[in-house]
């Protein structure tokens, strides 16, 4: 860019900042906000601005479903701030990109969790919903090449857009583009399972961005080292941590609907302790292990039985995906099992809720005593952020060291390796037996941690690197 010239600013991403519904007639569209913590994070930054300079922001997403692609058909996708463009799909190449390639193979790849003595087997069928994938993914950039005004900054958000910066940089070398990944970057090793072509055609997308961001320096390294085994030339990376949007959840968690969810579970839980955990039922959350580190904390450590309640806010996660049922099923059986071998008339270890209530999420956040968060793999968690800034009890963070949250918030945290369940009895024991002095000091290092970086911080890096420019974060 030169002096005095505008740059228009794109953000491409699966999910939008706004999706429909159906109403109770069927036929009706109710608009719902985006959720997530992408969409919140960026959704106010973006909005009535332009991203550092020029045309309004436009913000490019899929259609999820039917009652999307009524909205954009009635011309009801639109947002008051923003440029809004939807990119629809058959529902066959949909399927096979979203659910066959994204979240069974990408998302397992990235996060190491393929039992490989029996999965993945990439048939037939794999590589036509690779094919797919590639579809998909030129869907998209389709649009981006026909909306990008000349010199544009487009941020491509996450895993399901891995071949897009090639895309681009053939049809459009003059866009300045980053891409940014939500989740981990898998290990060579892991890299490898892929098949060879689908391998190199990633590594190639990828490749073909400006820059390539993530959450924390291990996925980086990983991601700069699958190029060194493909023995390609390494892109340009980039650090930049999300953080939450501080004052606006501060502000919600102080909501009334906030306080009384409050109120509601202090005395659900009768003044106890509280160990919370708060996520989705996805593979890598590790919510099992957890609930069997809490019984172990029960079964050798006899004093903590009435005195603390394992609260587990869990909601459901890609329901049409039957190992994500299964695990379901698999969290609802080990509560209860755990409860039925420990509960009294007046106390139940394990409080389970499996429905999405942000209320009380936010509401357990805020008083928590102990907060357990023991990801196998996971690119951020920004739980781990969450709870510092919203706990008002000097809640103590038990963090994985997998967790790209661990990279800021190590030093006030107790760490936990994700598979060892005894040692994360052992660190919940020592997180309820802490002093209040030291509790205070964690969490007064830990709120100072999660407000030393904003999400605009995050925002600018991505447009630093997109334009070649320094930022604060880059290796």
């Amino acid at each position: 860019m030169t002096g005095g010239e505008s740059a228009q600013t794109i953000v491409v991403s699966n999910r939008g900042p706004l999706s429909f519904r159906f109403g109770a007639d069927g036929s009706s569209l109710e608009a719902l906000e985006g959720g997530g913590g992408l969409v919140s994070a960026l959704r106010p930054l973006l909005a009535g601005a332009r991203a550092g300079a020029g045309d309004r922001a436009m913000w490019i997403s899929m259609t999820m479903g039917a009652a999307d692609v009524a909205a954009v058909a009635q011309g009801r996708m639109a947002h008051d701030t923003l440029e809004l463009r939807s990119v629809t799909v058959d529902d066959d190449t949909f399927r096979m990109a979203y659910d066959v390639i994204a979240n069974t193979t990408l998302w397992y790849i990235h996060h190491h969790l393929f039992d490989l003595p029996h999965r993945p087997r990439f048939d037939r069928h794999w590589h036509l919903a690779w094919e797919g994938y590639r579809a998909y993914n030129q869907a998209v950039a389709d649009v981006v090449v026909a909306e990008a005004s000349p010199g544009a900054t487009v941020l491509v958000q996450d895993y399901h857009f891995s071949l897009l910066g090639k895309m681009l940089a053939d049809a459009r070398p003059d866009l300045r583009t980053a891409h940014f990944c939500h989740i981990p970057f898998a290990d060579p090793t892991m890299l490898r399972v892929l098949p060879d072509a689908a391998r190199a055609e990633l590594l190639a997308g990828l490749a073909g961005f400006g820059a390539c961001g993530f959450h924390a320096e291990p996925w980086a390294a990983g991601f700069r080292a699958c190029y060194v085994d493909a023995g390609l030339a390494v892109p340009s990376t980039f650090v930049s941590p999300l953080s939450p949007d501080h004052e606006g959840l501060l502000a919600e968690g102080a909501s009334p609907q906030c306080a009384a969810s409050a109120e509601q579970l202090r005395g659900e839980t009768g003044g106890r302790q509280i160990v919370l955990r708060v996520d989705r039922v996805e593979p890598s959350k590790n919510i099992v292990r957890g609930m069997l580190a809490f019984e172990e904390l029960l079964a050798t450590r006899p004093k903590w039985r009435g005195a603390v309640v394992h609260v587990a806010l869990v909601y459901p996660s890609r329901q049409g995906l039957a190992d994500y049922l299964a695990l379901g099923a698999e969290v609802a059986q080990t509560a209860e099992r755990i409860n039925h071998a420990f509960a009294t008339e007046e106390w139940t270890p394990i409080m389970l809720h499996m429905q999405d209530d942000r209320a009380r999420s936010l509401a357990a956040l805020t008083i928590s005593d102990v907060l357990l968060v023991n990801p196998i793999r996971d690119g951020l968690n920004l739980v781990a952020k969450e709870g510092p800034l919203l706990n008002v009890t000097n809640g103590v963070l038990v963090l994985s060291h997998e967790a790209g949250a661990w990279e800021e918030l190590a030093e006030p945290s107790v760490g936990v390796n994700p598979f060892d369940v005894t040692a994360t009895a052992v660190a919940l024991d020592r997180a309820l037996r802490m002093s209040p002095d030291e509790r205070k000091r964690r969490a007064e290092q830990l709120r100072s941690l999660v407000w030393a970086n904003t999400a605009n911080d995050w925002l600018a890096d991505q447009i630093a690197a997109a334009n070649n420019l320094s930022s604060s974060s880059a290796p």
